[in-house]
This record gives structure tokens, C-alpha cells and sequence, in this order.
């Protein structure tokens, strides 16, 4: 496995974490329904973030293969 998907794993692991312990932040001390939405940010910030990063890095992997 290349160094570069053991570090997305890495990061992807820890921005969840990360991002898991804001939403609960989030649910858990807000009084309305209302205030409960703006978990839903953060919640798709946990998994965009990480498959945007893969997929730049996935390209710039596959542009540093054919420069080869």
C-alpha cells in the first residue's frame, strides 16, 4: 500500500473522530430543532473532506506515475 493512502487513512480517521465528537457537541447541547440542523454541516464536512483529499491525491498519484 502507498504512503500516501496510509496517511489519507490516518487523517480520514482522525477528522471523523474529529468531526463525530462536533456533532455530538452539537446535538447534544442544543435545545431546538432548529439548533440540531447545524450538526448537519459538520456531519457532511466528516465525509467530503476525506473523498475530496483521496481524490486529489489519487490524481496526483496517477499525474507523478505517467510523468515517470
Amino acid at each position: 500500500m502507498p504512503l500516501w493512502k496510509k496517511l489519507w487513512i490516518l487523517f480520514t480517521v482522525i477528522w471523523v473522530v474529529v468531526a463525530g465528537l462536533n456533532v455530538a457537541t452539537i446535538v447534544a447541547f442544543s435545545e431546538g430543532e432548529v439548533e440540531q440542523r447545524k450538526a448537519l454541516w459538520p456531519l457532511g464536512l466528516a465525509f467530503a473532506v476525506p473523498a475530496l483529499i483521496y481524490l486529489l491525491l489519487w490524481a496526483w498519484a496517477s499525474w507523478r506515475q505517467r510523468k515517470r
